[in-house]
């Protein structure tokens, strides 16, 4: 560039963070404006009576994603992340008394799966097979490119992706795709429970989603060295690295724009210009303060919110060797609990309950013999219910059913606990009505109404993050970023003004 450009982001998530790498590259001058005193957004961490939690996502998949970004910056990945893969992507723990470990080997999972519960190993395979050639034609172009751009739909490799679009996947709901896949019951749960990954509904959600299985059982899951914290950890430095400047506390009143253009950030009574400015805030509060058009604010309250959660950081006084670093235990009536998620809004009685234990892999994360549990359901998005009341009888509903599945009583067990609602997800994470994902996949609609990385009615004004193209989660956050950072090179290129 002749003179350098200057770029502002508002919010240090994951995107966020990606993003001003990304820009930083490119040449131009970063700073991120960020209202909580830490980096990461819900990738977050805290400790608490010698028990380590990482607060928000603890599935770590897609690590290339991160290797690309490093391996673009032109720094070695190693002295900033580590990580291992883990042979058991997931335990499941069924009402039955069964229990089924996911390997992350494919054939020994077709064989435990076949072995527990008679489902013929072939179906698991090209269940697998399918969805790696769903992902590889279809996935990673909608996934990779930005779907409201011409170029995205003038380019050969569309043609080939709509081609491999079979209709079932575009009409048949996700649930009744796996039910045509599989023939035990087991099977359909363990892979209807993939809609989750993005806060939708499996009885809803189109069969497109039978893409994500791939990214988790024939790509791996692995585990980072430190906890989840250390991919934020790992991003930040790297930003600093590259000279993005950082401004803790300092939370963004609104975008300044004028005559179609964003031309900066008001934060209290300071004004800061810059050419190109990023929202990684939710989009609902982007546009509601940012931008001030609460107009299309309430459209994106038109939208079916994404799912929430209510966690429970657990210490707890002992060791259970059955249990991996991920486990589900699942309700006995998937399709009435998401139903009262979804079309009730309430608590169900008897909720799918993860537990992640980190301490699995590293044990400094606990004291000696003890175990620290990050307990979680889903729950329905914050539309005003009586969370203090929700939040003791899901206590109940989740103890009880810990009890029976691992024939213990879990809470004598219980020595610190911390909890998290809907609520405080919006309050601590900025994330509207507390949804975890921004809004649901449960249309066939959903991802084109999903919105885009770029403001079309206003020039120089981006957006990236879990509300924005295309979604929710630590790899599609990243995606959404480098999305948004060559959309932004590109209309750099074209004003002529951009040179390395």
């Amino acid at each position: 560039m002749t003179s350098k450009q200057s770029a502002i982001i508002i919010g240090s998530g994951v995107a966020g963070i990606a993003v001003a790498i990304r820009l930083a590259i490119q040449g131009f001058e970063v700073s991120v404006y960020e209202r909580n005193s830490t980096p990461g957004g819900k990738l977050s961490m805290f400790e608490k009576d010698g028990f380590r939690f990482d607060a928000g996502p603890s599935l770590f998949t897609q690590p290339g994603h991160i290797e690309e970004l490093f391996a673009d910056a032109g720094e070695p990945i190693e002295p900033y992340l580590q990580y291992k893969p883990v042979n058991v992507t997931c335990k499941y723990f069924f009402e039955t008394g069964k229990s089924i470990d996911a390997f992350a080997d494919n054939n020994l999972f077709a064989t435990e799966l076949q072995e527990k519960t008679t489902e013929p190993a072939a179906n698991l395979q090209k269940y697998l097979s399918d969805s790696q050639k769903l992902y590889d034609n279809v996935g990673s172009v909608f996934l990779n490119y930005s779907l409201h751009k011409r170029g995205t739909w003038l380019h050969k490799r569309i043609f080939k992706a709509i081609g491999a679009v079979k209709l079932p996947y575009l009409f048949n709901s996700f649930d009744t795709y796996n039910s045509k896949q599989f023939k035990t019951s087991e099977a359909r749960q363990i892979f209807n429970r993939f809609a989750t990954y993005n806060g939708s509904n499996p009885y809803k959600a189109p069969a497109m989603l039978s893409l994500i299985p791939h990214l988790e059982l024939n790509r791996g899951v692995y585990y980072p060295q430190g906890g989840m914290i250390s991919i934020t950890n790992a991003l930040h430095q790297l930003a600093l690295k590259k000279g993005v400047q950082f401004h803790f506390n300092t939370p963004v009143d609104r975008i300044i724009h004028t005559e179609g253009a964003a031309k900066g950030i008001v934060l209290k009574d300071e004004n800061i210009y810059a050419d190109v400015i990023v929202s990684n805030a939710d989009m609902y509060f982007t546009w509601k303060h940012l931008v001030n058009r609460v107009d299309k604010a309430q459209k994106i309250i038109k939208q079916e919110r994404s799912s929430s959660a209510l966690i429970f950081y657990w210490g707890i006084n002992k060791r259970f060797s059955d249990l991996d670093l991920h486990n589900i235990f699942f309700s006995n009536n998937y399709p009435d609990e998401f139903s009262h998620i979804f079309n009730k809004k309430q608590l169900y009685a008897d909720p799918t309950v993860y537990v992640n234990i980190t301490s699995k892999q590293e044990t400094a994360h606990a004291p000696a013999g003890k175990e620290n549990w990050f307990v979680m359901i889903n729950v329905p998005a914050n539309s005003g219910q009586n969370w203090e009341l929700l939040k003791q009888q899901a206590r109940q509903f989740i103890i009880a059913k810990l009890d029976r599945l691992l024939k213990t009583n879990v809470s004598l067990l219980i020595e610190s606990e911390t909890i998290m609602d809907p609520v405080a997800i919006e309050q601590q994470t900025g994330s509207y009505m507390g949804s975890l994902y921004g809004s649901s996949s449960n249309t066939r609609m959903a991802a084109f109404k999903r919105q885009p990385n770029f403001i079309s009615s206003i020039k120089n004004l981006y957006c990236c993050g879990g509300t924005v193209h295309p979604g929710g989660g630590i790899p599609l956050c990243l995606k959404s970023a480098a999305i948004t950072a060559a959309i932004i090179e590109k209309d750099y290129k074209k004003k002529g003004r951009h040179s390395h």
